[in-house]
């Protein structure tokens, strides 16, 4: 996130850059790529300001010999996912226990949140839509790094073939076949859902039967092969393994409620979607959010407790 410090000396930078401001105001877009392909606010971070460095190490008859900046950072940056990508089932096998994407609030609760503090800048903001769900971050795994790569870029951002292949280093031809494989797959394992406000009240129910510690209400809510999965890489207490089955499910959480100290349950956005957060002294110490299907059951649950994946859920 830009700090006020960070913020003015932008201003200040650009008023002897002009072509600065233009260059900067891709960040957001770069942003909001590099988050969907890799499903971390800190890893997209951290590539968006490895591709302004690329560009910034080149020299000014070089930068200026780029016809056009915003699709030069954008294929930097896509190639630096790329090869992030690929890494990634090697690091995943030494991560503890289940990897979760990074959970995202909405933005306006994120301004809020901090409020007193630094506050988020526009260009740090993700657009929430259906593309950054839990659920469809979740799909994105099970694909290889190029179907993500071509079905982000093409399908999302709306690329053509012939820029997306330059990207990916395949042919056009090659492209159009890992969207359509990757669009094949999102589309076998997506469910109909209900809309956001009675997904809403599925875990508002949710929520008040959790806190009532009543079995069978919750048992009510929950798909009968319902899964729920816990993500505190080795920094949180989590299980493990993913909890199957509705009772399952339901007498893990009311042994939390039980033994867990006193804390708060807050309803909150999640990568668009109706989630929960438990806030306890003043910290938020998971994230929950859901998949609720068309028959107003949740059929997943997914809790983000790695402190490492909560930043932007901070109230300081």
């Amino acid at each position: 996130m830009t700090t006020p410090w960070e913020q003015s000396q932008r201003q200040a930078q650009e008023q002897h850059d002009p072509g600065l401001g233009t260059i900067m105001s891709e960040r957001r877009q770069l942003l909001n790529l590099a988050y969907r392909l890799l499903g971390s606010l800190a890893d997209a971070e951290d590539v968006v300001q490895e591709t302004y460095t690329r560009w910034y190490a080149m020299s000014p008859a070089q930068q200026e010999a780029v016809e056009s900046p915003g699709a030069w950072l954008t294929t930097v940056a896509s190639r630096i996912c790329l090869n992030l990508l690929g890494s990634a089932r090697s690091r995943r096998e030494t991560y503890v226990g289940e990897w979760i994407p990074e959970p995202l609030p909405d933005p306006a609760e994120w301004i809020a949140g901090a409020a007193g503090g630094p506050g988020v800048d526009p260009a740090d903001r993700i657009t929430l839509d259906e593309s950054v769900t839990m659920a469809f971050l979740v799909v994105f795994e099970s694909l290889t790094p190029a179907e993500r790569v071509a079905f982000v870029l093409h399908d999302i951002f709306r690329y053509p073939f012939a820029e997306v292949a330059e990207i990916v280093g395949r042919s056009p031809a090659a492209c159009r076949q890992l969207a359509s494989s990757a669009r094949r797959r999102i589309a076998a394992r997506a469910e109909a859902s209900p809309d956001a406000a009675r997904q809403a009240s599925v875990v508002r129910r949710f929520k008040a039967a959790w806190e009532a510690q009543d079995i069978e209400a919750l048992l009510g809510l929950l798909d009968p092969g319902a899964t729920a999965i816990s993500d505190g890489g080795g920094r949180a207490i989590a299980h493990l393994l993913p909890i199957e089955g509705a009772e399952q499910i339901a007498h893990l959480y009311l042994t939390i409620a039980r033994l867990a100290p006193p804390r708060t349950i807050l309803e909150r956005t999640v990568n668009g979607l109706p989630g929960l957060v438990i806030e306890s002294e003043g910290r938020i110490e998971t994230v929950f959010a859901f998949e609720v299907a068309e028959n107003y059951r949740i059929t997943r649950i997914w809790a983000v407790r790695n402190p490492d994946k909560l930043r932007p859920w901070q109230l300081s």
